[in-house]
């Protein structure tokens, strides 16, 4: 026979395994310091800076 397993603690389990997994996705997605994000805001525009001064008129 099988292995019997307790259904409630399963279940537990698992969604403890997907709030740790949505916290590493946010941990990498929000968890960035302010001069970081300063950083690419300013490397961003300066991109699109780039971009519209070589377009033609």
């Amino acid at each position: 026979m099988g292995e019997v397993i307790n259904l409630n603690k399963a279940r537990k389990a698992k969604g403890k395994a997907a709030a740790r997994a949505k916290a590493v996705e946010n941990r990498a997605k929000f968890g960035r310091t302010r001069a970081e994000k300063a950083h690419d805001a300013a490397e961003r525009a300066r991109r699109d800076r780039a971009v519209d001064d070589s377009k033609r008129d």
